[in-house]
C-alpha cells in the first residue's frame, strides 16, 4: 500500500493552486453524478473514457461555460480518452492528473477495469476516499467486506457451505462470465436445482465451471432491497460525522422482466429464457419508514467503527449497505460498497431525499463530495479526506 504521507505531500502541492483543482473520475457507473455534484460546488471536472464509450462525456454532456467561466450547459469540462481505462496507471499519465490538480474519485469501474494491485502500489494520484477498502469489495478476498461485517457484528445472510447442504431457497452469488461488472447470480432450493441451473447457465455462457466452484452461496432474503447511500465525513467539527443522503433500488434483467410476467407465461418460458440474469440496468429512488431509520444508522456507524479498527483510518466520503428486510424488518446486508455507490446517478441535479433535508439544499452523493473537497480546503485538511 502506498504510504499515506506521500499522497498526502502531493495533495499539499495542490493548496498553491487552490483555485485551479479539478475532481476526476473514470467516465462510468457514476460518473455523471461525480461531476454534476463538482460543478454544483464549483470545481471543473474530468472524465478519464475508454475509447468506444467516450461520446456521452465528450460530447453529449460536454460543459460549456461563459466567458467569467460560469456554467452554462452540461458537466463534464475535459476528457483524457485511452484506448483501455487502465492506461490511467501508466506513470506519465497519472503525473499528468497531479500535475493539473486533480482529486481523483473512484468508483466500481476503476477497481474492475485497473488493477486494485496497481492501485494500492502504484496509483500516485490523491484519491478522495479509502484506498485500503476498496479490495474488500472481491469476494474472493480473505478480508472481503463479509469479513468486516463479522468483525462489526452486523447481519448478513447465513452461507452455506456446500451445494449438498441447500435445503431451503439460497442465492448463488458468481460473477458473470461475460459482463465484467455484472453477477451471473441465479438461485436454487435444492442441491438438484443447483445442478441443473448452473450446468443450464454454463452452456448459455452465462458462467463458468471455475467461477462456479469459488462461489458464494447464501440463504435468500425474501423482501425488498434498498440501498443506502451514506457518507462518512473525518473533519465534520460540530455535527453527525455520518449522514445518510439517501436510498436506491436496482432494476434488473432479466429478472424484472420475469417478475412482470403471470407464472404460468413463466414456467413456460423456453429453456435459455428460464433462469433470470441479475445484470443491473437502472436505479431508482426510495424512502424507508421512519421507525426503521435508527437501525439504519446503527448499522452504519458499526460499519464505520470496524473498518477505523481494521482498516486505518477506516472509511472516508461515501459508502452504500446494500440491503434486503425480511418479514419482521430485519436489515441483513449482502453487499458493501466502500465507494459510491452505483445508484447514486438517480438522485444527481435533484439530489438525496435524506440530504436535502439534511444540508437544505439540493445534496446528491456527486454534491457531498465535491462539498467535503470545498470544505477540507477552507479548513486546510485536505489530508484528512484523501488516501
Amino acid at each position: 500500500m502506498i504510504d499515506r504521507k506521500e499522497i498526502k505531500e502531493i495533495v499539499e502541492g495542490y493548496y498553491s493552486n487552490a483555485d485551479k483543482i479539478k475532481v476526476g473520475t473514470i467516465a462510468s457507473h457514476s460518473g455523471l453524478d461525480i461531476c454534476d455534484g463538482a460543478v454544483e460546488e464549483n470545481f471543473r471536472t474530468l472524465a478519464v473514457c475508454q475509447a468506444g464509450r467516450e461520446k456521452t462525456y465528450t460530447e453529449y454532456f460536454r460543459a460549456q461555460r461563459d466567458t467569467y467561466g460560469r456554467i452554462k450547459r452540461g458537466i463534464v469540462d475535459e476528457t483524457v480518452v485511452f484506448k483501455k481505462y487502465n492506461e490511467i496507471l501508466l506513470p506519465q499519465n497519472q503525473q499528468k492528473l497531479v500535475d493539473e490538480n486533480v482529486l481523483f474519485i473512484p468508483n466500481r469501474s476503476f477497481t474492475s477495469y485497473c488493477s486494485i494491485d496497481e492501485i494500492e502500489e502504484n496509483f500516485r494520484v490523491p484519491m478522495v476516499g479509502s484506498r485500503n477498502l476498496l479490495r474488500s469489495e472481491e469476494r474472493s478476498e480473505q478480508q472481503s467486506y463479509y469479513w468486516i461485517l463479522e468483525k462489526a457484528g452486523l447481519p448478513f445472510p447465513e452461507k452455506i457451505e456446500s451445494p449438498k447442504d441447500i435445503n431451503e431457497l439460497v442465492m448463488v452469488k458468481l460473477p458473470h462470465a461475460v459482463k465484467k461488472l455484472e453477477r451471473g447470480f441465479f438461485t436454487a432450493s435444492s442441491y438438484r436445482e443447483y445442478l441443473e441451473k448452473s450446468e443450464a447457465l454454463i452452456k448459455q455462457g452465462v458462467i463458468t465451471r471455475e467461477a462456479l466452484e469459488n462461489a458464494r452461496i447464501e440463504r435468500y432474503i425474501i423482501g425488498p432491497v434498498f440501498n443506502l447511500d451514506m457518507f462518512y465525513s473525518p473533519i465534520e467539527p460540530k455535527m453527525s460525522k455520518l449522514e445518510l443522503l439517501g436510498i436506491d433500488w436496482r432494476f434488473e434483467t432479466s429478472l424484472d422482466g420475469h417478475v412482470r410476467l403471470p407464472a404460468p407465461q413463466q414456467m413456460a418460458l423456453a429453456p435459455h429464457q428460464l433462469t433470470p440474469e441479475y445484470t443491473v440496468c437502472g436505479h431508482n429512488s426510495a424512502t424507508l419508514r421512519e421507525s426503521l431509520l435508527e437501525k439504519v444508522f446503527k448499522m452504519g456507524e458499526k460499519y464505520i467503527k470496524a473498518t477505523q479498527e481494521h482498516y486505518a483510518p477506516g472509511i472516508i466520503g461515501p459508502f452504500c449497505l446494500q440491503t434486503c428486510v425480511d418479514k419482521d424488518l430485519n436489515f441483513y446486508i449482502y453487499d458493501v460498497a466502500p465507494r459510491v455507490g452505483g445508484g447514486t446517478n438517480v438522485h444527481m441535479s435533484v439530489g438525496h431525499s435524506y440530504g436535502n433535508s439534511l444540508w437544505r439544499r439540493p445534496m446528491s452523493t456527486g454534491r457531498r463530495l465535491a462539498f467535503e473537497i470545498r470544505r477540507a480546503l477552507e479548513l486546510e485538511k485536505l489530508d484528512m479526506i484523501v488516501t
